[in-house]
């Protein structure tokens, strides 16, 4: 591993699952060579491996076209130290994780300056502005991806990839057992449980979250004994959570992190669209993906995406197999009655348990953090030999 030794590598993720993906990629990396160094923008988990934050990923993260403008400040001026850096530090090497607008922007700064670029978990260019693909083909050196359809896509586009299976396969751990995880939360054991997952994001959250709390009496009309659950995700504002939630109601807990407790606990949950979703599934959740934007952001959304399904789990199965929500049908009368179609009939349930197991085989085995790190210490290596780096 001598040639990649010392060599420092600029990272860019722009929201908190990419911190994820890129804690555990360069936890990998020093596995491989103790001797890398990192710079770039992430958020605690990528500083906790050792990487040097320029800035942080929570400066960045934004769900639809109004959310961009109101921190197009900020990332302009992250822009700008991450265009310093290149001179400054001198990258061997820049990945690449997620966040494809900002990300492929950055890309032609680095291009110009001949860094390689390594692109970790693909822009969704199956789903809206397949155009990308050229623009990564001229970009790109390596393209390693994480949906087993994704290769396909970029072989015929003669794109140098990988695939190398879902990251989240390596980092779903329950802390505790069924019995203690309701023990922990001060919920009863043997009665209906439904998980709120409103997302990651307050946006999100503030979006989400009022229709669900306002389906609870609903769904409790209907079933006798019922108790809900709201995990809330690193990084939000736990009283504004609970601000949402409104008074005391017995029926409720919220409780910090533990999502996935929470959905090993639950025989439903109701889950913002994104990486939850794929979560969800890997836990074997029965679940309903709700997604709500700003109106401009939906519009412009619809009129660029060409996928029939706005949630992963649907995306990835190629058919509806969980039900999905999106805007105006994000009402509580809704979330109830697609939560009753579940609750009230077990081959229902049954069906849908079975066919995210089968989609769990489909994203990988574990390993896929290790897989991409070899990947990229031997694409190290091989322009290092070539007098590329």
């Amino acid at each position: 591993m001598g040639v990649t030794s010392g060599k420092k590598i600029l990272m860019i993720a722009g929201e908190a699952s990419g911190d994820l993906h890129g804690s555990h990629l360069v936890k990998e990396l020093l596995s491989l060579d103790p001797r890398l160094q990192f710079y770039g923008v992430g958020g605690e988990k990528m500083k906790n491996e050792g990487v040097e934050l320029i800035a942080e990923s929570k400066e960045m993260a934004v769900v639809g076209i109004t959310e961009v403008l109101l921190k197009l400040k900020s990332i302009f001026r992250i822009y700008r130290k991450l265009k310093n850096s290149l001179a400054a530090h001198s990258p061997s090497l820049v990945i690449l994780i997620d966040y494809p607008d900002f990300n492929l922007h950055f890309a032609r700064e680095a291009k110009k300056k001949n860094i390689p670029i390594v692109y970790y978990i693909s822009p969704q260019v199956w789903a809206w502005r397949k155009g990308r693909i050229k623009k990564i083909g001229r970009l790109i050196k390596k393209m390693i991806v994480i949906f087993p359809f994704e290769k396909k896509i970029y072989e015929e586009a003669k794109i140098d990839v990988d695939f190398v299976g879902h990251p989240l396969l390596d980092s779903i751990r329950p802390r505790f057992s069924r019995e203690e995880a309701f023990q922990k939360f001060s919920l009863t054991s043997g009665i209906v449980t439904i998980g709120l997952l409103p997302g990651s994001r307050m946006n999100e959250v503030r979006r989400l979250l009022p229709p669900m709390i306002e389906a609870i009496p609903l769904i409790s009309k209907q079933i006798n004994q019922v108790q809900f659950i709201i995990p809330v995700a690193p990084g939000l504002d736990l009283g504004e959570v609970k601000n949402l939630v409104g008074g005391k109601r017995e029926n409720i807990r919220v409780v910090e992190n533990n999502i996935y407790d929470v959905m090993r606990i639950s025989d439903v949950v109701i889950v913002a669209s994104g990486t939850a979703t794929i979560e969800a599934a890997i836990m074997g959740a029965p679940m309903i993906v709700v997604y709500r934007v700003s109106p401009l952001t939906y519009l412009l959304g619809k009129m660029l995406i060409k996928v029939k399904n706005i949630g992963m789990v649907n995306i990835i199965a190629g058919k509806t197999v969980v039900p999905e929500l999106i805007q105006k049908d994000v009402t509580p009368e809704k979330i109830t009655s697609a939560v009753l179609r579940i609750l009230e009939n077990p081959s229902k349930q049954e069906e849908i348990k079975k066919e995210l197991s089968s989609l769990k085989e489909k994203i990988g085995k574990p390993g896929a953090s290790f897989r991409a790190a070899q990947i990229i210490v031997s694409f190290l290596q091989r322009h290092a030999n070539n007098g590329k780096l």
